[in-house]
């Protein structure tokens, strides 16, 4: 894998240069994306252009991006994974993709995604065997990174998007708390769950193109936060794990331990099963809106799948949504005390290891800090035969920082090569 942040440290230091860092990623994306189909579509010759015309030093200092095609780009279609939208050219560019070219990044293409971000699987394939799914609905943008096709790549999330495929391929990534960054310009699902996200090859690669892309200060590397606290819990209402999943879990908590941080097991309120449960009635409510002129118009275009999602969502009544949205807030609230007496939450990212291609998984152990913003980092550290687990570490609210700063920790100390 690209790992973002050594590479940006070898342009400061002259060693590399912008144009260095587009043929790297283009012979890469040479060689492998025939059998990875990460991208929808490519424009290396622009990304070259702008290698060459490149003088800022600082930022992202000339790194190339992958962008999820559900993310609006002028100089490149969106067609937001839908044959409804094959060659759909946008007038401007998405808000996060004005902020990461300003910040010194270089669009190298558009990522493959399921359709419209829902669950018909994408094209792309598991850069770790081509017989799995990469997750979704971020597919090709955790593929690409998890194949070295680009260090990093923007997803979003709006029920596991980011985490699960992160946990599927191998890779680190963020999902921020919630607004973080803007959904301005990126087509929308349920706009109370839609959050963007970064992949990378570390925890220190996603928090140094956090920082980069959002101004905040999040990069974590080289920082001492301390010895975090991590209270797990394996989110028992949303069902069972497979035994790789649990593996991972004990991994982290015996790294933990013999690293002489703290581990306290907690118990959740009820309100949050029932935020649980809360997820799929607004997901699918506000699937059927923000789609309506698709399920309406075209329907005998969509997938079954996405179809029988939107048919549900607008048979919901309004007052059924309303009331899943108050669960969603007291469960909020309720979260504030979660953290009293840890920095973190560890948990699953993903049920197991990746499933066939005809899926992309399931989310059930991301639905619950999607509906409540918290900000969630995949940690890839355990191995299941061929394939890659990771595990999840979630923040309060606002408090990224600390999220990555911790999940930083867990991997530096569960997987010693990371920092390398």
């Amino acid at each position: 894998m690209m790992r973002a942040r050594d590479l940006a440290e070898a342009v400061d230091a002259g060693d590399l240069t912008p144009a260095a860092l587009v043929e790297l990623a283009a012979e890469r994306i040479t060689t492998f994306e025939p059998d990875i189909r990460a991208f929808a579509h490519l424009d290396l010759d622009a990304a070259r252009l702008r290698a060459a015309r490149m003088t800022t030093r600082e930022g992202l200092f000339g790194l190339p991006i992958g962008v999820k095609d559900i993310i609006e780009t002028a100089a490149m279609p969106t067609g937001h994974g839908s044959p409804l939208y094959t060659g759909h050219q946008p007038k401007a560019d998405a808000a996060i993709v004005v902020m990461a070219e300003d910040a010194g990044g270089i669009l190298i293409g558009k990522t493959a995604t399921t359709e419209f971000a829902y669950l018909e699987p994408a094209p792309t394939r598991n850069p770790h065997d081509p017989a799995r799914t990469p997750g979704g609905s971020s597919a090709g943008s955790a593929a690409g990174v998890a194949a070295g096709l680009m260090p990093l790549a923007l997803g979003t999330q709006t029920g596991g998007s980011v985490i699960r495929p992160a946990s599927f391929c191998g890779v680190a990534a963020v999902k921020p708390s919630y607004r973080l960054l803007p959904m301005a310009g990126v087509k929308p699902f349920a706009p109370l769950l839609d959050t963007l996200g970064l992949f990378g090859a570390r925890v220190v690669d996603v928090a140094f193109g956090l920082a980069a892309i959002s101004g905040r200060p999040l990069d974590v590397a080289g920082q001492d936060f301390g010895t975090p606290t991590f209270g797990v819990t394996r989110l028992p209402f949303a069902g069972a794990a497979a035994p790789e999943s649990e593996a991972a879990l004990l991994a982290a908590i015996r790294a933990i331990e013999a690293a002489g941080g703290r581990v306290v097991e907690l118990g959740l309120p009820p309100i949050l099963a029932e935020a649980h449960a809360a997820h799929q009635i607004i997901n699918n409510y506000e699937g059927a809106l923000a789609l309506a002129y698709e399920h309406r118009r075209r329907r005998e275009s969509l997938s079954p799948i996405l179809l029988a999602a939107l048919d549900a969502g607008a048979a919901i009544p309004v007052a059924e949504f309303d009331a899943a949205r108050s669960r969603a807030n007291r469960a909020r609230k309720a979260t504030q005390d979660l953290f009293a007496a840890v920095d973190v939450l560890l948990t699953y990212s993903a049920p197991g290891a990746a499933p066939g291609p005809e899926t992309t998984g399931d989310a059930r152990f991301n639905k619950l800090v999607t509906l409540l913003g918290l900000p969630a980092v995949n940690v890839p550290l355990h191995r299941h035969e061929s394939l890659p687990v990771g595990v999840q570490v979630i923040g309060r609210f606002g408090d990224d920082l600390r999220a990555l700063a911790a999940a930083a920790w867990l991997e530096a100390r569960a997987c010693p090569a990371a920092g390398s």
